[in-house]
C-alpha cells in the first residue's frame, strides 16, 4: 500500500485521512459523560463519570448493544452502533467504523482503515486505576492512556439526584416509566436528562436523552443482561502489543505495510 512512496507528504496525504478517522471512533463515545464538552477527553472509552452512574441506580455490572446518538445542530447528526459493557465502575465499547452513521467519513478512509486493521476499535476505561485502553483486534496491539481528570472527580455519593415522573412510554418493546432526572454535583452544577426506566427490566435505563452546551446526546440499550459480565473484558489480551500513543501504533503498523 505504501511502496511506492517518494516523500513524506505522500505518506502524510493517504496516513493522515486514516489517523482523523480512527481518532474520531475513539473519542465518541466519551461523548456519554454529562457537564464534558464534545470532544470530552480526547479519545477514551464511555466513561461513565459519577454522575452519569447516578442515572443507573442500583445497576453498575451489565451488558448490552449500545446506540449512541449526537446531534450537535444544523444537520451534524452522528450514530454509533455497539457491544457495551459495564462492571463496578468499569467501562467496555466495542465499535466498528463501517457502522458509523453521519460521520462523513469518506469510503478511501475507511477502506484504509480496514487495510491497516483500525476498523474495529474496543475501547476500555478503568477508573481505578486511572487508564483508559484502546484495544484493536485487527492489528493484536493496545494503547494505555492515563485516565483524564481521574484524581479531580467527585465520587458518586457527592451527587444528588431529583426524578420527576413524566408519564408511562414503550421503548423498543418495553414498558416504561418517563422520568425527569436532575443530578446536582457538589459544587452546585446540575445535569437535566429524560430516562425512560423500563418496569420489565427492575427500572433500567433503557434510553436516556441529554443536551449540554448545544448538544443533544441520545443513548439507547438494547438486548440488556443484567448479570455481570467477565472481569476479563476489561483486560488487554496477554497477547497484544502494547503502545505509548496512537500515533506510535499508526507509524509501526504504516512502516509494517511498506514491506
Amino acid at each position: 500500500m505504501f511502496g511506492g512512496m517518494k516523500s513524506q507528504s505522500q505518506f502524510l496525504r493517504i496516513f493522515l485521512p486514516v489517523a482523523t478517522a480512527a481518532l474520531l471512533g475513539a473519542a465518541l463515545p466519551s461523548l456519554a459523560q454529562p457537564g464534558r464538552g464534545p470532544m470530552g477527553a480526547g479519545p477514551s472509552g464511555p466513561n461513565f463519570d459519577a454522575a452519569m452512574t447516578k442515572l443507573f441506580g442500583e445497576h453498575q455490572s451489565f451488558s448490552a448493544t449500545l446506540q449512541l446518538q449526537t446531534d450537535g445542530g444544523q444537520g451534524r447528526q452522528v450514530t454509533m452502533t455497539g457491544k457495551f459493557a459495564c462492571l463496578e465502575g468499569k467501562t467496555r465499547f466495542e465499535m466498528d467504523m463501517a457502522s458509523m452513521q453521519g460521520a462523513n467519513m469518506q469510503p478511501q478512509a475507511l477502506a484504509r482503515m480496514k487495510q491497516m486493521g483500525l476498523d474495529k476499535i474496543v475501547a476500555v476505561a478503568w477508573p481505578e486505576k486511572k487508564v483508559n485502553y484502546m484495544l484493536y483486534p485487527g492489528m493484536s496491539a493496545y494503547v494505555e492512556m492515563p485516565l483524564q481528570n481521574a484524581g479531580a472527580t467527585p465520587k458518586a455519593s457527592d451527587y444528588k439526584v431529583d426524578v420527576t415522573e413524566q408519564g408511562s412510554d414503550t421503548v423498543d418493546g418495553h414498558p416504561c416509566t418517563k422520568n425527569k432526572v436532575v443530578v446536582t454535583g457538589p459544587d452546585g452544577a446540575t445535569h437535566e436528562s429524560t430516562v425512560w426506566n423500563a418496569t420489565d427490566l427492575d427500572k433500567f435505563p433503557v434510553k436516556i436523552e441529554t443536551g449540554e452546551g448545544g448538544q443533544k446526546m441520545t443513548m439507547l440499550f438494547k438486548d440488556v443482561k443484567l448479570d455481570k459480565p467477565d472481569a476479563s473484558l476489561f483486560e488487554p489480551p496477554t497477547d497484544y502489543k502494547k503502545y505509548d500513543n496512537m500515533m506510535q501504533l499508526m507509524m509501526s503498523r504504516a512502516g509494517a505495510m511498506q514491506h
